[in-house]
């Protein structure tokens, strides 16, 4: 059976020249898009977010873990992924 004809040329044609995200916009045009971070996001992109890095306890797991002295608590990995999981479910932690 037969639909239609068979078209082999592209559906748009190519052209010579894109147009980009970056490309300046024409005086007095208003964006199309509004973009608003969430709390959590702006917390997350703010510089005061890196004060809670600890570069000297990141040093001193690696080193123990080079070392072969650093051990795993399973029971308080699992623990805390069980907490993770009901708070993400909105479950009280039992």
């Amino acid at each position: 059976m037969k639909i239609g004809p068979f078209n082999t040329s592209p559906a748009v044609a190519p052209t010579a020249e894109r147009k980009t995200a970056s490309a300046p916009s024409a005086p007095g045009a208003e964006p199309s898009t509004q973009v608003a971070l969430s709390t959590a996001a702006a917390a997350l992109t703010s510089p005061a977010a890196d004060a809670s890095f600890d570069a000297k306890k990141v040093e001193r797991i690696a080193q123990a873990i080079r070392d072969g002295k650093f051990t795993v608590n399973p029971e308080a990995i699992a623990d805390k992924l069980i907490g993770n999981a009901q708070e993400l479910l909105g479950r009280k932690p039992n």
